[in-house]
Formats: C-alpha cells, sequence, structure tokens
C-alpha cells in the first residue's frame, strides 16, 4: 500500500462522456489491479444493478404502525393550528407590528413576534440557499471557509453574551467555541478526501438538476412548515396565557396548558422536519445517486428512466412508516434536549449553578447520542431507499455492512457531512443572533423582563437550523450513497471514479476486498 501518496495530486476527472470508462493510469500504478474490461450490459459490473431487489423492492408497506402514528400526530397538529390561528384571529393577535413603533399588548407573543421569525424564516431561507450555492461552486475551500467561519462565530458569540452578561449562554458557547478550534485542527488533514468526494457528487449533480429540483421543493415545504409553526406557537400563547383577552370569552386559560401545546407543537414540527429531510435523502439516494454508482452515468443509456420520480414514490408511500420510525426516535432525543436546556436556563436564572452544570452535562450527553443516531440512520435510509427494508432490518444490514466491510472508519472520517452540519449550525446561529438583536433594539412591551428572549431564540435556531439541514441533506445523499455502494460492491467505484477509489484505497486499504490484488 506503500505506492499510493496520502493524497492524491491528481484532480478527479469527471467519467461523463467517456465512450468506454475505466481505470485512469494513476489508478492502475497502485498495487490493486485495474477492473476487467466491461463484459456485462451494466457498464463494467459483472454484478446486475438490480441484485437482492435493489431498485425494485416488493411491494409492501413497511412499518405500518410508525406511518399511521406520523398521520395522527400531523393531523392533530392540524387541527391545534385551525382551533387557535382562529383565536388569534379574533383576538386581533394582542396587536404587534414591525419595528419598534408596533411592539403590541404586553401580556404574551404577538403579531410583533410572527414577523420576527417570518424574517427568521426569509434569512434561513436564504443562507441556506447560498450555503448550497456555495457548495456546489467549490470543493476544498468550502471545507475550510466552513470550519473557520463556524470557529470563528462561536467565539464572537459566546464573547458577545460574556458582554451581555447573558451567563448561561456565554458558558455554553465558550465550550463549544473551544471544541469548534480543537475540531477544526483534527479534521484539516483530512479535507483532501473529502473534497474529492464532493467533486464526485458534483459532477454527479451536474447532470441530474433534479437532485437541486428535490432539495428546494423540500426547503420550500420546510419553509412553509416553519411559518405555521410560528403562527401555531404564537397563538398558542395569545390563546391560552392568562389574561389574554381569549380567556374572557369562556376558556380556559393556564400556563400548563400553554406548556403542554407547546411541547406537543415543537414535537411535531420536529419530527416533521425530519421526515421531509429523509424523505428527501432517500429519494435521492435511491433515485439520481443511487443509479449513477450502479448503472453508469446516464450518457450510458443503463440508467432507468426517471430514477428519481421513482424513488420518490417509493420513499413517499412504501417507505413512508421506515422513514417516520427512524426520524421519530431522533426526534425525541432533540426533545429531550431541548427540554434540558430549558431547566439549565432556568436553573441559571434561579442561582443554582449546580442544577444548571448537571443540566448542561445532560443536555451535552444527549447531544452526542442524538448525533451518533442521526448519523447512522442516514446510511439506513439509503439502505430502505435502495432495497425497500423495513427500518429495523435496514439499520442491521447498515451496522453488519460497517463492521464486515471494515468501512467503519472511512465514514466516520467523513468531513463532508461535518461541514455541511457546521454550516447548518451556523445558519442556525445567525438567525437567533438576528433575533437576539431585533428584539435588543425594538424593545418589544411582552418581553420587558427579557421572559421571552430564551423561547423566541430557540424557535429561530430551530428554523434556520431545519431549513439549511434540509438543503444539505441533497449533498450529503449524493456522499453517503457513495459510501454504501463502495461497503457492497467497491469494484464499481474504481469503474466510475478511479481517482476516488484510489485515494480511499490508500488511505483504507480494508475497503478494497473484493478487488483483485497482483
Amino acid at each position: 500500500m506503500s505506492g499510493w501518496p496520502s493524497s492524491s495530486p491528481h484532480p478527479y476527472q469527471p467519467v461523463y462522456g467517456a465512450p468506454d470508462p475505466g481505470p485512469a493510469p494513476y489508478y492502475a500504478q497502485t498495487a490493486y489491479a485495474p477492473p476487467p474490461a466491461p463484459q456485462s450490459e451494466y457498464g463494467g459490473d459483472s454484478k446486475s444493478p438490480y441484485a437482492g431487489e435493489r431498485f425494485k423492492p416488493k411491494k409492501r408497506i413497511n412499518d405500518p404502525i410508525f406511518l399511521i402514528l406520523f398521520i395522527a400526530q400531523l393531523v392533530g397538529f392540524a387541527i391545534i393550528a385551525a382551533i387557535t390561528l382562529s383565536k388569534f384571529k379574533n383576538a386581533g393577535g394582542l396587536g404587534g407590528g414591525v419595528g419598534s413603533d408596533g411592539t403590541g399588548k404586553g401580556i404574551t407573543l404577538n403579531y410583533h413576534t410572527v414577523i420576527l421569525l417570518l424574517f427568521v424564516t426569509g434569512a434561513g431561507l436564504l443562507l441556506s440557499a447560498l450555503y448550497l450555492i456555495l457548495t456546489r461552486l467549490f470543493t476544498k475551500i468550502i471545507m475550510h471557509i466552513t470550519l473557520v467561519l463556524s470557529v470563528l462565530l462561536n467565539i464572537g458569540i459566546a464573547v458577545y453574551y460574556w458582554i451581555t452578561k447573558y451567563w448561561s449562554g456565554a458558558i455554553v458557547f465558550t465550550i463549544i467555541a473551544l471544541v469548534s478550534v480543537l475540531a477544526y485542527w483534527g479534521y484539516r488533514s483530512r479535507i483532501p478526501l473529502a473534497s474529492l468526494l464532493l467533486q464526485v457528487v458534483m459532477d454527479v449533480t451536474r447532470h441530474h438538476p433534479s437532485v437541486y429540483f428535490v432539495a428546494f421543493i423540500a426547503l420550500i415545504l420546510q419553509a412553509g412548515l416553519s411559518v405555521l409553526y410560528t403562527f401555531t406557537v404564537i397563538a398558542t400563547y395569545v390563546k391560552y396565557t392568562p389574561g389574554s383577552p381569549t380567556c374572557d370569552f369562556g376558556e380556559t386559560c393556564s400556563k400548563g396548558k400553554v406548556i403542554g401545546f407547546i411541547i406537543y407543537e415543537t414535537f411535531s414540527f420536529l419530527w416533521t422536519s425530519q421526515v421531509i429531510g429523509n424523505v428527501a435523502l432517500a429519494t435521492l439516494a435511491g433515485g439520481p445517486f443511487g443509479s449513477w454508482y450502479y448503472f453508469g452515468p446516464r450518457e450510458q443509456g443503463m440508467m432507468p428512466s426517471h430514477p428519481t420520480l421513482s424513488s420518490f414514490v417509493r420513499a413517499s408511500t412504501l417507505s413512508l412508516g421506515s422513514i417516520a420510525f427512524g426520524s421519530l426516535i431522533v426526534t425525541l432525543l432533540e426533545l429531550v434536549k431541548m427540554l434540558l436546556n430549558v431547566a439549565r436556563n432556568n436553573a441559571n436564572a434561579d442561582g443554582h449553578p449546580v442544577e444548571a452544570c448537571l443540566a448542561l452535562c445532560a443536555e451535552c450527553f444527549i447531544g452526542c447520542i442524538e448525533s451518533a443516531v442521526e448519523y447512522f440512520n442516514r446510511y439506513a435510509y439509503i439502505e430502505i431507499a435502495l432495497y425497500g427494508k423495513p427500518y429495523i432490518s435496514a439499520a442491521k444490514d447498515t451496522w453488519r455492512l460497517f463492521k464486515d466491510r471494515g468501512i467503519d472508519a472511512l465514514v466516520n472520517d467523513s468531513l463532508v457531512g461535518m461541514a455541511l452540519t457546521w454550516g447548518a449550525y451556523a445558519i442556525g446561529l445567525l438567525c437567533s443572533l438576528f433575533a437576539y438583536l431585533y428584539l435588543h433594539f425594538t424593545h418589544p412591551s411582552y418581553n420587558a423582563d427579557g421572559q421571552y428572549t430564551a423561547p423566541v431564540l430557540v424557535f429561530a435556531f430551530l428554523i434556520g437550523l431545519q431549513c439549511s439541514l434540509t438543503l444539505s441533506s441533497a449533498i450529503e445523499a449524493g456522499v453517503s450513497t457513495i459510501f454504501v455502494g463502495l461497503g457492497e460492491d467497491p469494484q464499481v467505484l474504481a469503474i466510475r471514479a478511479p481517482a476516488l477509489f484510489a485515494l480511499i484505497a490508500s488511505t483504507y486499504p480494508e475497503v478494497a476486498q473484493g478487488v483483485p490484488r497482483v
């Protein structure tokens, strides 16, 4: 394996347009033999792309219980939204408008907050689209930019919170800033492999406009859901907060009702957001990216017609229950983390540093579990998209694939997902910071004592984060699909992208199992 350098000086060469794609000369000089010349109708791969029900799963609805639960919670959210929004409209929204001249009544959140979060949604939409464009135009440099900006942003927010004496936020973001600095120095050496992966994915997306169509449709749906969630949360505050005008119309108002409905609405928002993003991921994995890996470029004429549409139909019908199952696990962990965040803020406000520290530790622990589950789920969804498996079977096969094929180190070495996640995190922070500055300079009457600052910042962060994650899932789908295909049939990648396979094999020789040695 010493014949390969640690990083390839040869840039990725697109395989589109080549009459008979094969290994590049650089790959041929390595310790592995070149793949054999094409012997079948599938562009050089001796195995059929349809092996193991791939792309043609059985016509059955998987995980129907979770499909029913998902539909039920969505209907419940729609009913709550209809009831609360009608009362909110009748109550005039407690006033409020744009800027500091229209802050409305001081009882609870009002139209001032609605307009604020609408601005946040627009900002999240714009920043997410801009981030996609930057990712499309750049490869290697985008890794450095996202990591450096994330570090600087975390440091800046931590300094700002220290200056404004927002102690709990200052402590949290100081820790995050330190972790991000360490992460940058640790991952910088892994950028060459990640940038080459992005080059391959971007080359595929140039020939499949449906990738961006699916991403933007998912983003629009996410933005629409964010708007509905924003109005519903504000309307819930107006309808059930004690002292609200709606309480004079025979309504039973209490803080308990407000908390209960807000928790359910947030749960529904997070779960539905997860499903939207994961349906988009499964659509792309089972459509353009999976078809490119197993059938070859569209120009070779072996790719099925309308692969994206076929994959979307499978993901949104037969496999929707499985996607909802996996999304529910992440949603529950995210909800627990948010509740711990609220507990930490309350303990900090009440002057209980020990309780605040314990809540912070628990929040970090749950966050680590959530990240691991979310990362693992992405590959399970690809198994679902390609083979139509139930969630449990897909998860087992994913774990077995990681262990048996020895690609667990490679998957965890991927910098692409981390860079996109950092970008989404930065967008969420920017949206949260925008909301904080808007509250600070407009001085709404309902937030005279700062009691609504924390929930407004949480809402703004969630909106920006979810918008960006939904959009970046298009790129992650391509990278992750290559990893899954590499674990199952590594010789196919040697045909599709020889330079990428050579660089991967030089760093992780165990992934080249199945390729003949000389």
